[in-house]
C-alpha cells in the first residue's frame, strides 16, 4: 500500500517538473524575440493601424448610433400607438370621426348663430318700391360670409353645406322656388352657423354684410345667439368620379 502511495507521489513530480521546464523553455523563446525586435517600429506600425481602424470604427459607429435613433424612434411611436388592439382600434376610430365630421357626415352642434330670414318678395313698400324674392345668389353670399368668417358649420333649413353641396333657383317668375342639396326649399329660411358668435354675427349683420343688407331691402331678418346651435349631418352621397 506504501509503496503504491509512492509510485503515485513520483509520477505527480515528475509531471509537474516537466510543465515547469516546458515553461520556462517558452519565456526563454519569448524574451529572446522581444530582445532582437525593434519596438519602436512595431509600435508606429500599430499606431497607424490603430488610428484608421479607429477612424473606421467611428464613422460605422455614427451611422449605426444615426440608424439606431431613428429604430427606436419609430419602435417607440409603434408601441405608443399599438400598445394593444383596443387603442388601435380606438385610435383609427377617432381618426375616421375626424374625417367623418370634416366631411359633414356627422351631426355636430356647438355655440354659434341662427339667421332666420322671411322672403318678402313682391311686398310693396311705403315709398312704392318691390321687394324683390330672396336669390340663390343671396343664400350664397351670405353663407360665403360665415365661412369666411370662421364657421365651422352651416346648414339651410336643415341641409348641410358641404363642399359638394348645390344651391340654385329651379324655374323662373313666380312660380320659382329654391333649391339646396336637391331639396325645395321655402321661406322662411333659417340658417345655422356653428362658430364664434361675435364674429358670424358681424360678418351678416354689419355694415355691408348679406343679412343686413337683405333687411334693408325689405326682407325680415332675425338673429339669434345661441350656445347650442345644432346642424345635422349631410345626407347625400360624398362620390369622386375623377379625383383620385
Amino acid at each position: 500500500m506504501k509503496l503504491k502511495i509512492k509510485k503515485e507521489k513520483l509520477v505527480m513530480s515528475i509531471t509537474i517538473g516537466i510543465a515547469c521546464f516546458a515553461l520556462m523553455l517558452v519565456m526563454f523563446m519569448q524574451f529572446k524575440v522581444v530582445k532582437q525586435t525593434d519596438l519602436t517600429e512595431i509600435e508606429n506600425m500599430r499606431e497607424t493601424e490603430l488610428r484608421t481602424e479607429l477612424s473606421t470604427w467611428r464613422e460605422q459607429y455614427n451611422a449605426l448610433e444615426e440608424r439606431y435613433q431613428e429604430v427606436s424612434s419609430k419602435i417607440e411611436e409603434y408601441k405608443t400607438q399599438s400598445e394593444s388592439n383596443e387603442e388601435t382600434t380606438k385610435l383609427l376610430e377617432t381618426e375616421l370621426a375626424q374625417i367623418n365630421e370634416a366631411l359633414g357626415k356627422t351631426d355636430v352642434q356647438g355655440e354659434g348663430i341662427i339667421i332666420v330670414i322671411t322672403d318678402n318678395g313682391g311686398t310693396q313698400l311705403d315709398d312704392d318700391t318691390t321687394v324683390q324674392k330672396i336669390t340663390e345668389q343671396d343664400l350664397l353670399l351670405l353663407v360665403n360670409e360665415l365661412f369666411a368668417a370662421g364657421a365651422e358649420a352651416i346648414s339651410i333649413n336643415d341641409n348641410r353645406i358641404v363642399s359638394m353641396s348645390d344651391i340654385f333657383t329651379i324655374g323662373s317668375g313666380e312660380s320659382s322656388f329654391l333649391q339646396v342639396n336637391s331639396k325645395r326649399i321655402t321661406s322662411p329660411f333659417v340658417i345655422k352657423a356653428i362658430g364664434n358668435q361675435s364674429y358670424l354675427e358681424s360678418a351678416v349683420m354689419g355694415n355691408g354684410g348679406k343679412a343686413y343688407e337683405l333687411q334693408e331691402l325689405g326682407h325680415k331678418v332675425d338673429v339669434q345667439r345661441s350656445r347650442e346651435v345644432k346642424i345635422n349631418k349631410y345626407d347625400g352621397q360624398i362620390s369622386t368620379k375623377y379625383m383620385k
